[in-house]
C-alpha cells in the first residue's frame, strides 16, 4: 500500500482553529450528527448541541448520572440517549433510554430550558437481564417507527422496534456468541443493511461476524466469518458493504460472506465512509502517533493523510469530516472542489488519474470531456498521435470537432482523422462537411473496404448516420458511382440515382427499369425531370412507361367506384408535354396511344389541341431522314427526293388524322367540341388546311365564311355545290347564300354564264329575290350578256302578269260583295222588314205568340229561346267568330315586334305590309301627320 500515490484532495477548514466550545465542561463520551447539528454527550449526563463551525447552541441535562450513547435522528428533530439515572429501587436498573423532542422546549430552572423528554424506557427488564452496553445503533424506518439495536458484552443484542414516543413497541433479543469469556463475546459493532424489502443487521464480536435477517420470525442468523475485531471500528459503505478494521487490514463483507480486503497496516481506531472515500484513523504503535487517512479505493490512491492527536470521536456533517480529540480540540476536514483537484493533477501531468477521478465521482460529461481534451493535447505534443486520437474520440459530443480535425489535417495523419470522423458519424453527429471530409479521406487513401462499410451499413438500418446528399455528391465526384447509387437507392433519393445512371453512366435501360419499380407518384416526378434524356435515347420504352402512369393499366386493384373517378386521380399527359419539346413525333405517338386507351380523360381538350397542332403542322422533324449522310451528288439527289416524298406522305397522313379528329371530337349531339375551336381555326388558317376550316365553319353555322373560302379559291363548282347543301331552307339552310353567290358572280368580271343560269334557277325556284334586284346585281358584270337572264326575266314577267290578273278578278268580286252588303245595310236602316215565317226555326212547329223575330229573318218561340232573347241562336256563332277574329287582329296590331319580325323574315316584305293594310290593322289617321300609321279604331257593332 505504500506504493499508492498520495494527494491533497482534502484541506482543513476554519484554518485549523477549531475546538469544542468551553460550554461543554464534562468529558465527551459520545457524539452524533444530523440535521445540521452535532450532539455531544458528556459523562455528567448532559447533551450539548453544536452548530456549524462547532459553535455552541445550547445544552441540557439528559441523564442525572452519566450518558453512554446518543443518536440524532435525520427524519425528525429527535435525540435518543442511553444513560444512567438515579436508581429508584434495587429491582429497577438505572440504565434507561430517553427520547427528546428538540422542537419542544420546557424550562429546567429559573433561567434555563431544555427539550421535552417525550419517552423513557427501561432497557433491562426481567426478560432482558442487565449487562454492559458495548454498542448502540438506531435505524429510522417509516416515521414514527424506529428500530434500536443495543449490543451487550454477553453476545446478546436487545432490539426495540416501534413508535417509541408512544411506547407502542416490541422487544426481541438476538444471540451472537455465548462464550464464558465475555471479552470474546462482546458486541463490538453493529450496522443495519436495508436493501428494498430486506432488513438485515451485521454484528461483529472479537471472534465472529454475523448477519441477522430481521424480516423473518424469528430472526435468522448467518455467520460470515470466524474472526471479528476488538475495537469498535466498523462502517457501512454506500454499496451496502459492511467494513471491519483489523490491525493487519480492512475487510469488506457482503451478505454472502467476506469480500475484498485492503492491507492497511496499523490499529484502526475509527472507520467511516464519506462520499465514496474510506476514512480511517490509524494508530502507529511504533512511534505512538495517529494518522488520519482518506483512501480512494477505486483509483487506488490516498486522497489525504495527516498526523493527528489522539482522536476520541469521528463524525461527518456539513459536507466535512470532523475529528474530535481527547483534549477537546477538533479538526474539520473538507474535500476540495473538482477543478482544484484536477489542476493539481494537470500540473503533475497525471491525466490518467484525473480521468479516473472524474469517472469515479460521476462528474458531468462536459467536465470529463475537458479532462480528456487536455490529456489528448498532452499526448499530441508528445507526438503520440494514436493515443491522443483515442482520447479525442471520447470527447465526441462535447468538444467541437473542428478542434480535433484541424490538428490532424496533415496528410500523414489521415488514418487518425479517418478514425475520428468514423466515430463522429457512428454517434450521428457528423455534419455535411464532416461527411465530405470523411469520404474524401476514403477516396484519397483508396480505402474501398472502409468506404463499403461506411456506405453499405447494416441491413435493416433505415436511417443513415451521415448526410445522404453530401455522400452521394462526393462519391459521384470521385467516380465512385456504384457507391453513390447504393446510397441514393437506399435513402430513396430517386432523382440522384437516375441522375448518375443517365448523366454519368448512360445506362438508359436500367434507368427505365428503376422508374418502373417506383411508386406511381415517384415515377411521375422522375419522368418529368429526366424524361427529355429518356425520350431522346429510348422513346418507345419511355412512352410505354408514361402510358402505364397515365392510365389504369397494371393497377386494377386501385380503381375506385368508377373509371372516370379513377382516371381523374392519375397523372395527366399534359404534365409530361415538356419532355417532348424536341421530339414532336414521339409526342404524337404518346398522345395517340393515350386517347386510344382513355376515352373520357379530364384533359382531353388540351390533348386534342396538342394533337391538332401536331397534325396540322407543315413539318415534323424526321430523325431517320435527317441523320443520313450524302456521299455523292447522285445519292444526295435520290435521298433528297426520297425525303421529300416521305415528308409529303407523312404530311398527308397527319392531315387525314387531323380531319378525323375534328369530326370525331365534335359529335352531332354535342353543342361544343372537345377542342378549342378558336385555336383550331387559327391552326387551319396558318397551315392552309382548307378541309378542316370548311368543316369548322359548317359546324359553327358560319355559312357565309364557308362560301367565302370557295370564293377565295375561285372554286365555282364547289361554291354552287356548297350553296345547294347549305342554302336549302327546307333543310334548315340559309337561302341568303344564293344572294351572296349572285352578287359574287355579278362582281366577278369574267364570263360565268353557266354558273349564273344555275344560280338563277335556284333563286327563281325559291323566289329569293325580285327580278329588279337580280338585274341590278348582274348588270355590274360587263362580261354577261342579256341572253343569260332573258328567259328568267320573261318567265318572271309572265308570272307577274298572271298574278296581276288574278288580283284584278279578286278585286272585282270583293267590290261586288261590298256593294251588296252596303245596300243591304241601307235597306235595313230605312225600310221595314216583313217577317213571313210561320214555323219556329228552332223547333219547326207552327209559330204562335209570344214569338221573337230577328233581322236576320229567323223567328223563334219565346220559350225556345229561353233567357237569351237578344241573339239569334243560328247566327250568333258566326258573329262571335267574326268578333273574335277582329279582337285578335286588334291585339296583333299592338305587337310591333311580331310585325317587324314578319317583315324581316319574309322574302317579300312589301306583301306583309300590304296584308296588314288589307286587314285594316294599319290605317292612315286624321289626327297625325300624313303617312303616319297606327292601329285602326273600330266602333262596337250593334246586335242584330
Amino acid at each position: 500500500m505504500y506504493q499508492w500515490r498520495k494527494f491533497e484532495f482534502f484541506e482543513e477548514k476554519y484554518a485549523g482553529k477549531c475546538s469544542i466550545p468551553e460550554e461543554v465542561t464534562g468529558k465527551i463520551e459520545c457524539c452524533s450528527s444530523g440535521r445540521g447539528k452535532i450532539g455531544v454527550g458528556c459523562d455528567d449526563g448532559t447533551v450539548n448541541l453544536l452548530d456549524r463551525g462547532l459553535k455552541f447552541n445550547y445544552g441540557f441535562q439528559a441523564h442525572s448520572s452519566s450518558l453512554l450513547f446518543l443518536h440524532l435522528l435525520k427524519q425528525r428533530n429527535f435525540v435518543v440517549t442511553v444513560g444512567e439515572d438515579e436508581q429508584l429501587s434495587p429491582q429497577l436498573s438505572a440504565m434507561c433510554l430517553k427520547v427528546f423532542d428538540l422542537d419542544k422546549m420546557q424550562p429546567e430552572g429559573p433561567s434555563t430550558s431544555g427539550p421535552e423528554c417525550i419517552q423513557i424506557l427501561r432497557i433491562f427488564t426481567n426478560q432482558f437481564p442487565e449487562a454492559k452496553i458495548t454498542s448502540f445503533l438506531v435505524l429510522e424506518e417509516a416515521p414514527p417507527i424506529l428500530l434500536i439495536a443495543i449490543g451487550l458484552d454477553n453476545g446478546c443484542i436487545y432490539c426495540i422496534q416501534g413508535d417509541i414516543a408512544r411506547e407502542r413497541i416490541k422487544r426481541f433479543r438476538l444471540q451472537v456468541d455465548n462464550h464464558s469469556d465475555k471479552s470474546q463475546s462482546s458486541i463490538r459493532g453493529l450496522a443495519f443493511r436495508v436493501d428494498g424489502q430486506a432488513l438485515q443487521l451485521f454484528a461483529v464480536t472479537p471472534t465472529s461476524v454475523s448477519l441477522f435477517s430481521l424480516r423473518t420470525q424469528p430472526a435468522s442468523r448467518q455467520t460470515l466469518d470466524q474472526i471479528g475485531c476488538n475495537v469498535c471500528s466498523v462502517a457501512m459503505s454506500d454499496r451496502l458493504e459492511f467494513i471491519i478494521g483489523r490491525p493487519e487490514a480492512i475487510y469488506f463483507y457482503e451478505v454472502d460472506g467476506r469480500g475484498p480486503c485492503w492491507a492497511f497496516e496499523g490499529e484502526k481506531k475509527f472507520l467511516g465512509w464519506f462520499r465514496g472515500y474510506l476514512i480511517c484513523v490509524v494508530a502507529d504503535q511504533r512511534n505512538d502517533t495517529n494518522t488520519f487517512n482518506v483512501y480512494d479505493l477505486k483509483n487506488r490512491l490516498i486522497a489525504h493523510s495527516i498526523v493527528v492527536k489522539e482522536v476520541s470521536h469521528m463524525l461527518c456533517e456539513w459536507g466535512n469530516i470532523i475529528l474530535i480529540m481527547t483534549n477537546k480540540s477538533a479538526l474539520c476536514i473538507g474535500e476540495k472542489d473538482m477543478q482544484s483537484k484536477l489542476d493539481m493533477l494537470f500540473k503533475k501531468n497525471l491525466y490518467t488519474v484525473a480521468i479516473n477521478i472524474v469517472h469515479s465521482q460521476h462528474a458531468d460529461a462536459a467536465a470529463t470531456a475537458e479532462v480528456l481534451r487536455k490529456y489528448g493535447d498532452h499526448l499530441y505534443t508528445k507526438q503520440d498521435y494514436d493515443e491522443a486520437m483515442a482520447q479525442y474520440i471520447h470527447t465526441i459530443g462535447h468538444l467541437e470537432p473542428s478542434y480535433v480535425i484541424q490538428k490532424f489535417l496533415d496528410a500523414q495523419r489521415i488514418y487518425n482523422l479517418t478514425n475520428y470522423l468514423e466515430k463522429l458519424h457512428e454517434k450521428g453527429l457528423g455534419s455535411k462537411d464532416h461527411t465530405t471530409l470523411l469520404l474524401n479521406c476514403y477516396t484519397k487513401s483508396k480505402e474501398v473496404e472502409k468506404l463499403n462499410v461506411f456506405i453499405k451499413q447494416e441491413e435493416g438500418v433505415t436511417e443513415h448516420k451521415f448526410d445522404v446528399e453530401t455522400a452521394i455528391r462526393v462519391c459521384r465526384a470521385a467516380n465512385y458511382h456504384e457507391h453513390a447509387m447504393y446510397v441514393a437507392k437506399k435513402a430513396g433519393r430517386h432523382e440522384w440515382y437516375l441522375k448518375i445512371l443517365l448523366e454519368d453512366l448512360g445506362r438508359y435501360d436500367e434507368a427505365l427499369q428503376y422508374i418502373s419499380s417506383l411508386e406511381p407518384s415517384q415515377a411521375g416526378v422522375t419522368v418529368k425531370e429526366y424524361g427529355k434524356i429518356l425520350i431522346e435515347h429510348k422513346p418507345v420504352e419511355t412512352i410505354e412507361i408514361l402510358i402505364r402512369l397515365c392510365t389504369e393499366e397494371g393497377e386494377p386493384a386501385k380503381r375506385g367506384t368508377s373509371t372516370s373517378t379513377y382516371v381523374s386521380m392519375l397523372p395527366s399527359p399534359v404534365d409530361f408535354l415538356n419532355i417532348f419539346i424536341h421530339h414532336p413525333q414521339s409526342l404524337m405517338d404518346f398522345l395517340e396511344k393515350y386517347i386510344d386507351v382513355v376515352k373520357d380523360s379530364p384533359a382531353q381538350v388540351e390533348i386534342h389541341n396538342t394533337l391538332l397542332e401536331l397534325y396540322l403542322s407543315n413539318d415534323l422533324n424526321l430523325p431517320s431522314v435527317s441523320l443520313v449522310n450524302t456521299d455523292s451528288n447522285d445519292n444526295g439527289n435520290l435521298i433528297a427526293e426520297h425525303k421529300d416524298l416521305t415528308k409529303e406522305k407523312d404530311s398527308q397522313d397527319r392531315l387525314k388524322k387531323g380531319l378525323n379528329l375534328l369530326k370525331n371530337a365534335w359529335p352531332s349531339n354535342q353543342e361544343h367540341p372537345l377542342y378549342d375551336v378558336d385555336l383550331t381555326i387559327i391552326l387551319c388558317e396558318m397551315n392552309g388546311f382548307k378541309e378542316g376550316l370548311l368543316h369548322l365553319y359548317e359546324k359553327m353555322k358560319l355559312y357565309k365564311e364557308v362560301i367565302a373560302c370557295y370564293m377565295q379559291a375561285q372554286d365555282h363548282k364547289g361554291l354552287i355545290a356548297c350553296c345547294k347543301k347549305l342554302g336549302d331552307s327546307d333543310k334548315g339552310g340559309d337561302p341568303s347564300l344564293w344572294v351572296d353567290l349572285l352578287k359574287y358572280f355579278g362582281e366577278l368580271g369574267e364570263d360565268c354564264s353557266a354558273e349564273v343560269k344555275e344560280v338563277l334557277a335556284y333563286i327563281e325556284r325559291d323566289d329569293i329575290l325580285p327580278p329588279i334586284i337580280v338585274l341590278q346585281t348582274l348588270s355590274q358584270n360587263p362580261c354577261l350578256a342579256l341572253s343569260v337572264i332573258k328567259d328568267y326575266i320573261a318567265r318572271k314577267l309572265e308570272q307577274e302578269s298572271k298574278l296581276i290578273e288574278e288580283d284584278r278578278r279578286a278585286i272585282d268580286q270583293y267590290q261586288e260583295e261590298t256593294s251588296a252588303m252596303r245596300k243591304e245595310i241601307q235597306d235595313l236602316r230605312t225600310n221595314a222588314r216583313i217577317f213571313q215565317l210561320s214555323k219556329c226555326t228552332a223547333c219547326t212547329f207552327t209559330l204562335d205568340l209570344p214569338a221573337v223575330h230577328f233581322l236576320c229573318m229567323h223567328s223563334f218561340h219565346q220559350r225556345c229561346l229561353g233567357d237569351n232573347e237578344k241573339e239569334c241562336p243560328e247566327c250568333a256563332p258566326e258573329y262571335r267568330s267574326v268578333q273574335e277574329m277582329k279582337r285578335s287582329l286588334e291585339l296583333n296590331s299592338e305587337d310591333r315586334d311580331l310585325f317587324f319580325q314578319q317583315v324581316k323574315s319574309s322574302n317579300d316584305g312589301f306583301s306583309v305590309i300590304a296584308k296588314y293594310f288589307g286587314k285594316g290593322i294599319i290605317s292612315k289617321t286624321a289626327d297625325g301627320p300624313s303617312g303616319t300609321l297606327r292601329p285602326s279604331s273600330t266602333s262596337p257593332s250593334s246586335d242584330f
